[in-house]
């Protein structure tokens, strides 16, 4: 079974920075593209992030683009989301996410494993 654990979340003040980590276990890490999401009271969750199994290409959300970076250690087993410039609209459980498949291109929908996910609480 596919086991993503995330951590890192906290409490932060507007403008500063954190740093997620996912842990993943019960897959060959290496051959899996990799996403993150988040879901905030009352709202859908969404998309944040993903980067390829090569760890090539990465894509992002709109309002995400140029304060969020997606990475990955394959050595570790272990996916990051650096975040800065961080907004209170940024409040959410984040989780990540590996589709069923590995070694493909997958599309937003194809992420269909999950973490427990770590709160982000960003104050103003």
């Amino acid at each position: 079974q596919v086991q993503l654990v995330e951590s890192g979340g906290g409490l932060v003040q507007a403008g500063g920075s954190l740093r997620l980590s996912c842990a993943a276990s019960g897959l060959t890490f290496a051959n899996y593209a990799m996403g993150w999401f988040r879901q905030a009271p009352g709202k859908e969750r969404e998309f944040v992030a993903s980067i390829t199994w090569s760890g090539g290409d990465t894509d992002y959300a709109d309002s995400m683009k140029g304060r969020f970076t997606i990475s990955r250690d394959n050595a570790k087993n272990t996916l990051y989301l650096q975040m800065n410039s961080l907004k209170p609209e940024d409040t959410a459980v984040y989780y990540c996410a590996a589709p069923g498949t590995p070694r493909t291109t997958v599309t937003i929908r194809a992420f269909n494993n999950w973490g427990q996910g770590t709160q982000v609480t960003v104050s103003s």
